[in-house]
C-alpha cells in the first residue's frame, strides 16, 4: 500500500510518502518563529515533489492519511480539507490520525532504538501549543508488540499549570491496570507545547528534550505508518479535532448581538 500522509496541526507542514515496501520519503516546511505557516501555499507542492522523488504517480497512491489534531484551527482546516479533496479526486481511501498520537509514536520509537525495551521509558506526554496561553496535552504508554501507543489520557486543552494533571490521571490509569503491565518509569514531554511550557513540565518532574530535538516535531512518517494500519473512514467522517471552540466563534460571542465587545 502506498500512503500519502501529512500533518498541519502546528505551524509546520509535514508530509511523507510511505511506499509499499515500508520506505518513507519525507518533506517538511518549518517556518521560523513568528512567520506565517505555509500550509495553504506549500502542501500540494510538497506532495507533488515528494511523490516525484519517490517515483510514484498520483494514480498509484492507495490511501491518504491526515493528522486531525488537535492543533491550530486554520492549519487543521487546511489539512483536512486538502486530504478530503485529494481522496475524492483520486478515488482512494482516507484515514484520520491523531496528531498527539503521532508525536508519541515517534518519541517511543526513538527510545526503543536507544535502549532495551525493559529499560526504555514507558510513557510520553504529547503537548501541542494551543495558543491563548494553553496547550493540548495527551498521555500515552508503549503499546503491545506491533501495536500503536496506548492512550492513557485523551487530548484536552489545558492551562500550563494544569499539565501535571494529565500525568496524574495517566498514573492512576496505570495503577488500576498494573496487573496487565509495569508502571511507567519516567515521563517525557514532546511537542511545541512542551518547549513553550518547559518550566511547568520540568517542575512537575517531566523530562523535556532540548528545544531543537526532532522529537518536538509531528512526523509525517508516523502519520503514514499509523494511517497505513488504521481502518479507512467515509469522506465526511474525517473532520478536524478542535477540542475547543475556534477563535473566530469566540470573538463573535464576545462581541454580542450588536457587534461591540462586551468587555
Amino acid at each position: 500500500m502506498i500512503v500519502l500522509g501529512f500533518d498541519t496541526s502546528t505551524p509546520s507542514t509535514a508530509l511523507a510518502v510511505r511506499l509499499a515496501d515500508g520506505r518513507t520519503i519525507e518533506a517538511r516546511d518549518d517556518p521560523p518563529a513568528g512567520a506565517h505557516p505555509g500550509h495553504a501555499t506549500r502542501l500540494l507542492e510538497m506532495a507533488h515533489d515528494a511523490l516525484a522523488r519517490a517515483g510514484v504517480a498520483w494514480s498509484e497512491v492507495d490511501r491518504i492519511a491526515v493528522g486531525v489534531g488537535p492543533g491550530t484551527f486554520t492549519g487543521l482546516r487546511v489539512g483536512v480539507a486538502t486530504a478530503r479533496g485529494l481522496a475524492q479526486s483520486l478515488a482512494v481511501e482516507l484515514v484520520g490520525v491523531s496528531s498527539p498520537l503521532a508525536l508519541a509514536t515517534t518519541a517511543l520509537a526513538a527510545d526503543d532504538a536507544k535502549v532495551d525495551t525493559d529499560d526504555a521509558r514507558a510513557a510520553v506526554l504529547a503537548v501541542i501549543d494551543a495558543r491563548r496561553g494553553e496547550a493540548f496535552a495527551a498521555a500515552y504508554e508503549r503499546g503491545r508488540q506491533g501495536a500503536p501507543p496506548h492512550e492513557l489520557a485523551s487530548p484536552r486543552a489545558l492551562a500550563p499549570q494544569e499539565l501535571a494533571s494529565v500525568v496524574a490521571e495517566a498514573e492512576r490509569v496505570v495503577e488500576s491496570e498494573r496487573a496487565a503491565g509495569a508502571a511507567p518509569r519516567g515521563w517525557l514531554a514532546v511537542g511545541d507545547g512542551a518547549v513553550r511550557f518547559r518550566d511547568q513540565l520540568e517542575a512537575a518532574g517531566v523530562e523535556v528534550p532540548v528545544d531543537a530535538s526532532p522529537l518536538h516535531l509531528v512526523s509525517a512518517a508516523a502519520i503514514c505508518e499509523l494511517g497505513a494500519h488504521a481502518a479507512s473512514a467515509g469522506l465526511h467522517e474525517i473532520v478536524p479535532d478542535y477540542r475547543r471552540r475556534p477563535d473566530a466563534e469566540l470573538a463573535l460571542v464576545s462581541a454580542g448581538p450588536g457587534g461591540a465587545s462586551l468587555r
